[in-house]
């Protein structure tokens, strides 16, 4: 079931409330959450994705419980951020991608097999013995996304994946996001370009849900908003 659904679920970061009351279900294949800086957008995937335990209310995301299934979570799963710094790794391109399957309990050969796959699909193959942290800005964003999606997941979660690219970067990056496969994909965006290439869009302010539903309306809704 590739559904994701809370019930009142609250978010307290110390003294901060970062989320409250947020209840959704949501079964469309691409997601958009958006909102302004500080909204909770990010805390909201992080919940989803299992990297944020609520506070309270509960929440099940492909059938699993990310408080008390976190290993089925974590198979499920993959995260995408806008710094790709903050998921390489390993010293080179191929050593990092393998290392995303290193729980996937492979024989070597399959293992070669979906790295070297991977690597093409993302146009990487080249650049398989290159240094990791060498690699421009974008080409460090694709290894990111190919050592997500060489796990081959059903939930793919993209924080701001393209805030930190060029015009072609950003365009590439939200291909490989929304063609690359049939995962159910959560993209948090302040871009309406890829809002508005989603199924179905959240509105997120102040800890709380302010709008779901067609993206176009939703974001006339922020707009809105933003003009009060």
């Amino acid at each position: 079931m590739n559904s994701i659904s809370l019930d009142q679920v609250g978010v307290r970061l110390g003294e901060t409330t970062a989320l409250e009351g947020i209840s959704l279900n949501l079964g469309a294949r691409r997601i958009a959450i958006i909102g302004e800086n500080g909204s909770g957008k990010s805390t909201l995937a992080r919940v989803i994705g299992g990297l944020v335990a609520p506070s309270s209310g509960s929440l099940r995301v492909h059938g699993v419980d990310p408080v008390r299934q976190k290993r089925e979570l974590r198979r499920l799963v993959a995260f995408v951020f806008s710094n790709p710094d903050a998921q390489i790794i390993m010293p080179t391109v191929g050593e990092d991608v393998a290392f995303s399957l290193r729980s996937e309990k492979l024989s070597q050969p399959e293992e070669d097999a979906r790295v070297s796959g991977a690597l093409a699909a993302f146009g990487l193959s080249e650049l398989a013995g290159r240094s990791a942290h060498e690699l421009s800005g974008g080409q460090k964003q694709l290894l990111a996304l190919c050592g997500a999606f060489v796990r081959r997941p059903d939930l793919v979660i993209a924080d701001e994946p393209t805030a930190l690219l060029d015009t072609r970067n950003s365009r590439t990056v939200a291909d490989h996001l929304f063609l690359g496969g049939d995962h159910q994909l959560v993209l948090v965006t302040h871009d309406p370009r890829l809002a508005l290439r989603c199924d179905t869009a959240v509105l997120v302010g102040s800890g709380r849900i302010h709008a779901v539903g067609d993206p176009v309306e939703v974001l006339a809704t922020y707009e809105r908003s933003l003009a009060c």
